[in-house]
């Protein structure tokens, strides 16, 4: 089953161009068929090469493209243990959220054309996850990032879209920058760009960098500087600090698109590129400390900004962008393993919050928390759905976010990282209380907006079974490598490798499990007494809190920073490069022009067309040669 991985891109692209040769025309029924028929049996097929895969090798499959000089390039595919689960888990999750979109975009005038969308970034990202190559990949890379632009921007008509998708385009371009700047380098040092042929060399110690027989860059400092221009790209996509920015002003787009692509596939891409070329990474302290670190300080920044935030898809953006500093720092601190099992727990819990709270805003038509509350009795799937997303977020034992984040933490930990297991837990805590926030002021006590709550009702049974399947895997997906089936996930991944391990592999202490929990349920407590069963003034706490609750509710003011520095810097240069081209080379230009002009104009009044005029200049002419040659010449008589 392995050989026909390449069909699960493949149905993806079919249904794309289908619906293209259909056009703008063509029935909701048949457009939303067509995708979630083929996108399914994707599913299937990833379940196939998933579990016939098994204990066995990595299979590669290449195929000639271009002969440059000596070097030889080519495209296929490559299935290792790491993507036939990430193909399992993005093809599932895009199934169900094509099968939300039909509730959720019908009527829309462009339904057919976000559908192609949809399919055209689905082919993409499963794509650049079975690339055998870091140059293929990238070139799936920007794809993805295209689609997210179009995606982002699906309501242009919206000012606010059209400035998120410029935005998220122009952000994530700083770090593939960085990508491309690192694959470059590695393909000048090993003369490749196969991961196996770069991960031998910086295994051998072959990555120097020479320059006429001179070493330039040794072959370790080589390893630490493309993993951290990597690491760029990653930081771009899967919107890590300082990078991050874009991810939350992308809720612009519809609700579907934050599920599928700003949520479980598109910005787990930066932790699974981390991920794909590890060894890379785990040859270098200085890039796995980069890695951490950054993850760190990203999940701490992210869950103190959600803990003031209004709009409901705002908070859930940066519990997104907390959760992927959660995978970073596992990665970092050499949790290979768990940073790869919360990708795929996070990806159902959070694709299942996002589609609730799409399910809120279908049925509200706003997305301010405060003009909620009560919705429980109105839309109770949604609210029993959002409850398990929430819980398995806030690490709840036994949901699935439980297994994967207190794994991380313990790994922090346990290797010697006391100061980033202190940043984790405190985040946790943040976590449960802001989730829970959102829960008890969007389906508990009395309605804020009397008019919406009447005419709030659920979905259609096309956005409610997609909650109710991911409502499972959100409580179920953490025991895919818990202790009850022996950590079956962690040896499954382990194949990749000739070592059989990778990273830190011991299992978590029953002392720090309780712990975290705990931290995790005084958070809901919290949560609870102040917008469940008030027994703090949310508003006098703010008040109390002063700059701080500022500093969160204005985002750290990180827009702003960047607004001084980039934008008015870029603004200042244009307009200096704009003086220059106008007042100085265009005046130049017009200066010459207009002299040239005027000495027309000059010997326009020679040209009389009488011949009496014209034989006196000559005559003139004449006396004055033969004036000149007898003074400096010394005369020619």
């Amino acid at each position: 089953m392995v050989q026909y991985a390449w069909l699960v891109p493949l149905l993806p692209l079919v249904a794309y161009v289908f619906l293209l040769l259909l056009g703008r025309r063509a029935s909701e029924g048949i457009v939303a068929g067509t995708s979630v028929l083929l996108t399914f049996i994707s599913f299937l097929i990833s379940i196939g090469v998933f579990v016939s895969l098994g204990s066995g090798p990595n299979a590669t499959y290449r195929f000639p493209w271009l002969n440059i000089g000596a070097t030889h390039l080519s495209v296929g595919f490559q299935v290792t243990h790491l993507n036939a689960l990430m193909l399992l888990v993005v093809t599932a999750v895009s199934t169900l959220v094509l099968l939300f979109s039909i509730g959720y975009m019908h009527k829309d005038d462009r339904f057919p054309v976000f559908y192609q969308y949809l399919n055209l970034f689905v082919f993409s990202m499963l794509a650049l996850v079975i690339s055998p190559n870091l140059l293929q990949l990238y070139i799936f890379w920007e794809m993805v990032g295209l689609c997210s632009y179009l995606l982002v921007g699906f309501w242009y008509f919206k000012p606010e879209a059209a400035l998120a998708a410029k935005k998220s385009f122009i952000v994530t371009r700083i770090g593939d920058t960085g990508f491309f700047a690192g694959i470059i380098l590695l393909f000048i040092a090993s003369g490749s760009f196969d991961y196996s042929h770069i991960f031998q060399a910086a295994s051998a110690g072959q990555l120097a960098l020479t320059v006429n027989g001179h070493m330039w860059i040794s072959s370790g400092q080589m390893v630490t500087l493309s993993a951290i221009l990597i690491f760029v790209g990653a930081v771009g996509k899967s919107a890590q600090f300082p990078l991050h920015v874009w991810l939350p002003d992308a809720m612009e787009g519809p609700t579907p698109v934050s599920a599928l692509i700003h949520a479980a596939t598109m910005v787990a891409a930066g932790v699974y590129l981390v991920a794909r070329v590890y060894p890379l990474f785990h040859a270098s302290t200085g890039a796995t400390m980069t890695v951490a670190w950054i993850g760190g300080i990203t999940a701490l920044m992210a869950s103190i900004i959600a803990l003031t935030q209004h709009d409901i898809k705002r908070v859930i953006a940066y519990s997104t962008v907390s959760q992927l500093g959660y995978m970073m720092m596992a990665l970092g601190v050499g949790a290979y393993a768990y940073g790869v099992f919360h990708l795929m727990t996070h990806a159902f819990f959070k694709s299942l919050l996002f589609l609730a709270a799409g399910s809120v805003i279908h049925a509200v038509d706003t997305q301010d928390l405060f003009e909620m509350g009560g919705l429980g009795k109105k839309l109770p799937v949604t609210k029993w759905s959002f409850l398990a997303g929430a819980l398995a977020l806030g690490g709840i034992v036994p949901f699935a976010g439980f297994w994967s984040k207190d794994s991380i933490l313990a790994a922090a930990l346990h290797t010697g990282h006391p100061v980033l297991y202190w940043f984790g837990l405190i985040a946790a805590f943040f976590t449960s209380f802001y989730i829970f926030r959102v829960f008890f002021l969007t389906f508990t006590g009395e309605p804020r907006n009397k008019e919406a709550y009447e005419h709030a009702h659920e979905g259609s049974w096309v956005m409610k079974l997609p909650l109710v399947l991911l409502a499972v895997m959100a409580t179920i997906a953490g025991f895919f490598n818990s202790p009850l089936n022996n950590y079956g996930l962690q040896k499954y991944l382990f194949h990749d490798f000739a070592s059989g391990t990778m990273g830190f592999t011991e299992p978590d202490s029953l002392g720090l499990m309780v712990f975290s929990v705990v931290v995790g349920l005084l958070g809901i407590g919290l949560a609870a007494i102040m917008y469940w069963r008030p027994a703090i003034n949310p508003q006098k706490m703010a008040k109390g809190m002063g700059p701080l609750y500022k500093l969160s509710f204005r985002k750290f003011y990180l827009d702003e920073i960047y607004y001084a520095i980039v934008v008015a810097t870029g603004k200042f240069i244009g307009a200096a490069v704009d003086i220059v081209d106008r007042y100085i080379i265009d005046g130049i230009v017009k200066l010459v022009s207009r002299a040239t002009y005027i000495l027309g104009l000059g010997f326009k009044y020679t040209q009389t067309g009488q011949i009496q005029t014209y034989s006196m200049v000559a005559v003139f002419g004449l006396f004055i040669i033969i004036a000149v040659a007898m003074l400096r010449v010394g005369g020619v008589f």
